[in-house]
């Protein structure tokens, strides 16, 4: 169902009047992409539309959402991926993603806004925030925030703001937040520090590697090789 779902839509787009491309991209990316790499639809689904947003692949984005909806991912789901991106990829980047994923949530009769995800206030925002970067990176994180005003800003809005909320795990938002960074290419410092939090808590080598080779087809070949070289620095 997952694989003829994808297929279909691209088809549409492809087919009528490439019909040369359409053989070999169909080929790759529904047959040998899907038949080698080993992850749950979900997983695909959830690490695609990551990678969507941090490419900035919106129209593949606006392709892909419906059949990721009708696939196993929630709204909620949805929603986080879109809110998450904010600190990693800017506002300016997600807005448009912001636009096309409310559009289709209402047009798909869903209610708006979502039941909200917050888990923190604005009092408690820092604490908690330090709380996750403490449980993510381990405790030479406490009192980063007293560094200087981006390191504060990291902790209170990246971690208290965003890792807090309900909707995924610490393992899925790091999933996710490796996805963005290794689309958007030139992060692997950050990609680095990324790819061990999510060994650490249990995304090891081979799923990372895995989540790579998903997505492929939509990032191309360059920053796919550029994030299994990070991936194979973790020790």
């Amino acid at each position: 169902m997952f694989r003829e779902d994808v297929k279909n839509i691209h088809e549409k787009v492809l087919k009528e009047n490439d019909p040369e491309a359409w053989e070999r991209i169909s080929h790759f990316t529904f047959e040998e992409v899907q038949d080698d790499v080993d992850l749950p639809n979900k997983t695909k689904l959830i690490s695609n539309l990551a990678y969507l947003l941090g490419m900035q692949g919106l129209e593949e984005y606006r392709l892909m959402l419906p059949v990721a909806l009708d696939n196993g991912v929630s709204p909620v789901e949805v929603k986080e991926i879109v809110y998450q991106a904010v600190d990693y990829l800017g506002l300016g980047r997600v807005m448009p993603f912001f636009k096309v994923t409310n559009t289709i949530l209402l047009d798909r009769g869903e209610k708006l806004p979502l039941p909200k995800q917050a888990t923190t206030t604005m009092e408690n925002r820092l604490e908690k925030g330090e709380e996750t970067q403490m449980r993510l990176f381990g405790p030479q994180m406490k009192d980063f925030a007293k560094k200087g005003t981006i390191n504060k800003w990291l902790v209170d809005n990246c971690f208290g703001d965003y890792y807090t909320r309900k909707g995924f795990s610490d393992k899925e938002r790091e999933m996710i937040t490796f996805c963005y960074l290794a689309a958007q290419g030139g992060c692997e410092p950050q990609l680095l520090a990324h790819a061990k939090a999510n060994v650490g808590l249990g995304n090891d080598q081979q799923f990372l590697t895995k989540i790579v080779l998903a997505n492929v087809p939509f990032i191309g070949y360059p920053r796919s090789l550029n994030a299994i070289n990070v991936i194979n620095q973790v020790k």
